[in-house]
């Protein structure tokens, strides 16, 4: 952090229930020369990392589907909602957590994948930064169901998915995820499939 238009006066801890919710209290020098005393709540709950499989042959994507509580909260009357394979970095580079969650999400071992670029998704509130993968997969790199990783709690559907399907869900409003949207735009304006 080296803004000089920025002095922050106090970070207050909110909640740790989960990650961490701070209340920050800062100085900001706008660019009239004036300073003024701001304060902004930051939710981190760490980076992560996202990722499109796709099939050239059989043009085909894999996406999951999961219960996701705060959609359910704000209108989407079941909750469930149709995404890529993402998680959070833990302790790993991007590369690895996307392999790893790949695997325990989609049961899919894939070998190369390609980063194509990295996105802050709330920047108004949360802190993290994901990081976007494509990789294409074939049969043989199946090596499990997936589903999730039982002690995360997580109940993931792996859904196989024509892309143009997929493509025509996003004007539907079946797809609303925001990396999912952006991952197969990526893949439709890179001819991916």
């Amino acid at each position: 952090m080296n803004n000089p238009n920025v002095k922050i006066i106090e970070e207050k801890l909110l909640s740790d229930n989960w990650y961490t919710l701070k209340k920050i209290t800062f100085d900001y020098q706008n660019p009239a020369g004036q300073w003024t005393r701001q304060s902004r709540e930051a939710y981190d709950r760490g980076n992560g990392a996202t990722i499109l499989l796709y099939n050239r042959e059989h043009q085909t994507v894999i996406l999951t589907q999961q219960f996701r509580m705060p959609t359910y909260l704000n209108g989407n009357a079941t909750g469930m909602m149709i995404e890529t394979c993402a998680g959070l970095l833990d302790k790993d580079n991007a590369e690895e957590c996307i392999r790893r969650e790949t695997e325990e999400e989609t049961g899919y071992r894939i070998t190369d994948v390609k980063k194509v670029f990295e996105a802050y998704m709330s920047p108004g509130s949360v802190t993290e930064i994901l990081y976007f993968f494509v990789a294409e997969y074939h049969k043989d790199m199946k090596v499990s169901e997936g589903g999730g990783a039982e002690h995360e709690q997580e109940n993931i559907q792996v859904l196989e998915l024509p892309f143009a399907q997929a493509l025509q869900m996003m004007a539907t409003g079946e797809i609303k995820d925001g990396k999912t949207i952006m991952l197969l735009q990526y893949a439709q304006l890179h001819g991916l499939l």
